[in-house]
């Protein structure tokens, strides 16, 4: 079977209504389980993390905190390669090698919390292994980049990351109920006993790891037989490195770092969060948060596509902010309990508003390079339309992935900043505070660099007729 798409012209209407657009939703129901499985992966320390010291293994809070950064550490730093690898060696065979890749962690998991003599290094280096997950996102959202018409990619992007994004709420859905049983028989081996209080239980906690295996390869094989490389989307890295010296860049990279920062800090780090500060575990349902999340993502991208990412992605500074603030009055300290009902609903706006943000940053990233590159092109001259097009996809691709490396550190800083302040001020309000300075520059950012009428590159991040 031919996978090689050796025409490939999406912005062409004609061509998009006849075949473009059949193979572009072929490619996107293909790329969306690999993505929902990345994040699995990638967030499966947030809720394993939770049993380690009920299971035997005596972490202090700060080793157990550092667990769950990590994974968000190494994702973030492997986007940074991974970001680039689609125009290398093609996004049909780069989705199915690193889809594969996700058995190492799922594995290495699996077989470490059967040994209770595993120590902590080795912990240590599965939870930066789990960062495969996080890498795989900045190549799968750059590959269907290449996919859809500049128009349409906010949507397309936003409900592919969306729906992928639902691999978190997964994974925090999954653990606790996997683990309650033989789910694999005699292959999930011996159970551990599970001491919470006076109670003790059998768990199966390998089999957080093991769930996702069979999956893994399903949808590894999907890819390889089903997916599609185009021929026109081949580049080196040093031309993709043009990147580098766009400002713009470096703009949205601040930006998506508040929205899917946010997402994904808040996901790895709510359920050791909730039970260190409120005695609470979360799991049974945090994986609501995450959902909420997702759900919001391709909306945001759906509405950037009508009224402008600009718009859609100030109005959720300004939620991210306003909750930021609330969270402060909410959490525990200075003599008070605070209240756990309260910090549930607004983690729930945070989540929200950075999904919703998510899908409206993502939309401007490609629009803003590729109407960059148009403008740039001599009136009339389709010939130097057709090439402005294809560097602005391939710039905008790779400033996806850049933007995504840099949104996935998130997923370090959040945990170890709400770390910090516990160990530092014996509660978290510092931390609140510190989300709301940063978001205040989001807004700030995003008002003077896109909304505002006036500004330079407005009419990059809106709608073209």
């Amino acid at each position: 079977m031919n996978m090689l798409l050796t025409r490939w012209e999406p912005d062409n209407r004609i061509f998009w209504e006849a075949e473009g657009s059949r193979v572009a939703r072929r490619n996107l129901a293909l790329s969306i389980p690999p993505l929902v499985l990345s994040f699995a992966v990638w967030m499966l320390w947030s809720a394993v993390v939770v049993y380690l010291p009920h299971v035997g293994f005596r972490f202090t809070t700060a080793q157990l905190f550092w667990l769950a950064a990590l994974p968000g550490l190494a994702g973030g730093t492997l986007r940074l390669f991974f970001a680039f690898m689609v125009p290398v060696v093609g996004g049909r065979i780069w989705t199915t090698v690193s889809t594969a890749l996700l058995l190492l962690p799922a594995l290495g998991i699996a077989l470490a919390v059967q040994d209770p003599a595993t120590g902590y290094p080795t912990f240590l280096l599965l939870a930066l292994a789990a960062g495969i997950g996080g890498g795989n996102f900045a190549s799968n959202m750059a590959n269907l980049s290449f996919f859809y018409p500049t128009d349409r990619k906010g949507a397309a992007l936003g409900l592919n990351a969306g729906l992928g994004n639902l691999g978190v709420g997964l994974a925090q859905l999954a653990v606790p109920l996997v683990i309650g049983g033989a789910v694999f028989g005699a292959l999930s081996g011996a159970p551990q006993q599970f001491v919470d209080g006076d109670g003790v239980r059998d768990v199966w906690l390998q089999n957080a790891g093991y769930v996702w295996v069979p999956l893994i390869v399903l949808a590894a094989a999907a890819a390889w037989y089903g997916m599609d490389d185009i021929a026109s989307v081949r580049s080196s890295f040093a031309e993709q490195a043009v990147i580098f010296v766009r400002p713009h860049t470096w703009l949205l990279s601040w930006l998506y770092l508040g929205t899917f920062g946010s997402f994904i800090g808040f996901s790895a780090g709510l359920p050791l969060f909730a039970e260190t500060q409120f005695g609470a575990s979360p799991l049974a349902y945090a994986f609501l948060g995450p959902v909420v999340g997702a759900a919001a993502r391709p909306a945001g991208g759906w509405l950037a596509d009508r009224f402008g990412g600009a718009r859609i992605a100030l109005g959720a500074f300004i939620v991210l902010a306003s909750a930021s603030v609330l969270l402060a009055t909410a959490l525990p300290g200075e003599g008070t309990g605070g209240s756990y009902g309260t910090f549930l609903a607004l983690a729930f706006v945070l989540f929200a508003a950075s999904g919703a943000g998510n899908g409206a940053v993502f939309n401007m990233i490609p629009v803003v390079f590729a109407r960059e590159r148009e403008h740039g092109a001599q009136p009339g001259d389709a010939e130097a339309l057709a090439r402005a097009r294809h560097d602005g996809a391939l710039e905008g691709a790779a400033a996806i992935g850049f933007a995504s490396a840099i949104g996935a550190f998130g997923a370090f800083f959040i945990p170890k900043i709400l770390g910090a302040a516990i160990s530092l001020t014996g509660g978290a309000q510092a931390a609140a505070w510190v989300f709301t300075v940063f978001y205040a520059t989001c807004i700030a950012l995003t008002w003077v660099a896109y909304a505002r009428r006036g500004a330079a590159p407005d009419r990059l991040s809106r709608r073209q007729p």
